[in-house]
């Protein structure tokens, strides 16, 4: 049978995002919840979509499902912890820049791998399995370990491996466990979405270009560099090619737009577009996310921009 669910494995956070003065609107997000959005927004019903985590029973954690669920997108075999609750954080702007403040020493999220075998039977069955940096971050050592031996199990049997390495300093205890931790992570993965100043900061690579052969080293065969406001470095089948980006000149805020590049490319290789396409089409992606507020922008937004 063929495989068509995909699968984002991560922590979804409470949103508080500043609109000026005392006035706060809340929303969840968290950056594979970013990234799975514009993959549900971008892919037909044929592609079932799932956030696997871990949630708390409190009322936020039962508003974060419902808020899922009513948009399409499930929790496959997420375990439901008594007693926990989401993390948080803050969005303060300067212009379009964005600082984050956040609350999620005892997120639930952190309790995603306490069960293997429910943990492997969500990734069961994936087209597409994709994750992060900030889950591995989140979990301790053995929770990391039983993350590493389902996403293998998963592709030893013909899922396809996305992973971010999406490098948050202060979520580690030292850069050592995160670069051992991103190694581990590399050895599965199937397509690589790095950006390059994380890369430079964790690494010490001189480029792009560097970023992109330490990660052929590593057995990665589809590289895709992004680069901020510079042009995305893409790695594939022995091509290398460098796509600008879009350039908006208002922006309004900068939130999750790197997630959403990622969540458009995924969906355009879903569609069978080859990798510069699907890179071009989530530099259009980005450019819209980067005109609304907070980390995920309206479907129809998202389906305008792409034109998948």
């Amino acid at each position: 049978m063929a495989l068509k669910g995909v699968v984002s494995i991560g922590e979804c956070m409470l949103e508080l995002s500043g609109r000026g003065g005392r006035d706060w609107q809340m929303s969840f997000a968290g950056d594979t919840l970013n990234t799975l959005w514009a993959v549900r927004a971008l892919t037909g019903p044929e592609h079932a979509a799932n956030y696997v985590s871990a949630f708390g029973d409190d009322p936020f954690s039962r508003d974060q499902i419902k808020f899922l669920a009513d948009n399409g997108i499930g929790t496959a075999q997420s375990p439901i912890i008594a007693g926990a609750r989401p993390g948080l954080y803050a969005i303060t702007l300067a212009g379009a820049e964005r600082s984050f403040t956040y609350w999620r020493g005892d997120s639930a999220a952190k309790q995603l791998a306490t069960n293997p075998a429910a943990l492997a039977k969500s990734l069961s069955g994936q087209a597409l399995v994709y994750f992060s940096g900030i889950t591995l971050a989140i979990l301790d050592d053995d929770g990391r370990e039983v993350l590493f031996d389902a996403v293998g199990k998963a592709r030893s049997v013909g899922s396809l491996i996305a992973f971010d390495p999406n490098y948050r300093p202060r979520l580690w205890t030292s850069p050592s466990e995160a670069r051992d931790a991103v190694r581990k992570a590399l050895a599965i993965t199937d397509i690589a979405l790095p950006t390059f100043p994380d890369e430079q900061m964790l690494f010490g690579d001189a480029s792009p270009e560097a970023t992109a052969i330490r990660l052929t080293g590593a057995g990665v065969a589809e590289i895709l560099v992004k680069n901020g406001e510079k042009p995305a470095f893409v790695r594939h089948a022995g091509a290398d090619e460098y796509l600008p980006v879009i350039e908006v000149a208002h922006p309004i805020d900068t939130t999750g737009a790197g997630d959403a590049f990622n969540g458009a490319y995924l969906a355009a290789r879903l569609a069978g577009h080859p990798p510069v396409e699907a890179a071009r089409r989530a530099h259009l992606v980005a450019a819209a996310v980067v005109q609304v507020r907070g980390a995920l922008a309206p479907f129809e937004t998202l389906r305008a921009a792409s034109g998948l």
